[in-house]
């Protein structure tokens, strides 16, 4: 079994080495430091750590000044409030005036799983990647999320960046390179794609060795980056796998599944299952348990990949 490390003392460590290398990188809060972890940089730079207070609106607006300022603001707070109560600061004053400005999205998905629906965040990728100019990012684990970081923060313009509240499992060693736009192969295979972003990648792993024991060989793109989105990878996988499966932890409606479903729909259709929650509200209970419960499980990636290779084999039979 992977090693489980957190996510929130990662991005803590990360945001502190990346407060070393940049001087020009501003840190933001509105009031949630203590839980996303962003306090490391303000005890290690406190000149340069800013709380609004629980006013997630000011939170970007702020962020906003700072951005064209000429620094590097990283602004945070729950997914939820950017998705929610401080969208109409995040589309008008962030993506329409174009600043340079990376909010960082704690708490996403499931994982803020006992504080329930509110809380929980589900639709964010489908509102962040529809919104001009802005890129959204979706580290797989601590070592994508330290990676990508700086990657961040050199890169010009609104970036959305979510990160998962629990500990999850370590995926990639430190000689891994993830660029920007750029989906990474994780496993190669012939029969069909699953393609994931986020804690499901691990979970798609585990599926792929699951398959293999019934012999389907499955391929496994991480797209940490949903938007911009690499259509030529999921587009030379649909050509050569002939079936698609993909997995997020966020609604089927809108976000990765449908981005890979615009793509292949439009370039090379095949046989397509989307593993999410399923249009609906998750309710409040141990993580472990509500991915479970709404159907987020290798065992649910497994499934669909039989059944896309299933309908493959079906369509050339005809």
């Amino acid at each position: 079994m992977a090693e489980l490390v957190s996510m929130r003392k990662a991005y803590g460590d990360a945001l502190v080495a990346l407060g070393h290398s940049h001087s020009d990188v501003m840190v933001l809060s509105a009031d949630v430091s203590n839980s996303d972890f962003s306090f490391m940089f303000q005890e290690a730079f406190p000149e340069r750590f800013f709380d609004v207070g629980i006013a997630e609106q000011s939170l970007v607006d702020v962020a906003v000044g700072l951005a064209n300022g000429g620094y590097i603001p990283f602004a945070n707070t729950f997914a939820a409030f950017f998705a929610s109560r401080a969208l109409e600061m995040v589309r008008t004053h962030l993506c329409y005036g174009n600043a340079n400005v990376k909010l960082m999205a704690a708490y996403s998905g499931l994982s803020p799983s006992f504080d329930g629906p509110t809380h929980h965040c589900i639709t964010d990728l489908a509102i962040m990647r529809a919104l001009p100019r802005m890129t959204v990012i979706v580290p797989a684990d601590t070592v994508s999320l330290t990676k990508l970081l700086p990657a961040v923060a050199d890169y010009e313009g609104p970036v959305y960046f979510r990160i998962n509240r629990n500990e999850v499992p370590v995926i990639y060693g430190d000689d891994f390179k993830p660029v920007i736009g750029k989906a990474h192969q994780v496993r190669q295979g012939a029969d069909v794609t699953i393609v994931a972003c986020g804690l499901m990648v691990s979970k798609a792993i585990e599926a792929a060795a699951t398959l293999e024991t019934s012999g389907i060989s499955a391929r496994i793109l991480d797209i940490h980056t949903v938007k911009p989105f690499d259509r030529e990878a999921v587009i030379e996988a649909a050509r050569e796998t002939g079936a698609m499966v993909t997995a997020e932890e966020h609604s089927i409606i809108g976000g990765l599944g449908s981005a890979v479903a615009e793509v292949t729909g439009e370039e090379c259709p095949v046989p397509l299952r989307r593993v999410g929650v399923n249009d609906r509200f998750a309710e409040t209970g141990p993580y472990e348990a509500i991915l479970q419960g709404y159907g987020l499980t290798t065992q649910a990636i497994a499934d669909a990949a039989t059944s896309v290779v299933k309908a493959k084999g079906a369509g050339a039979a005809r």
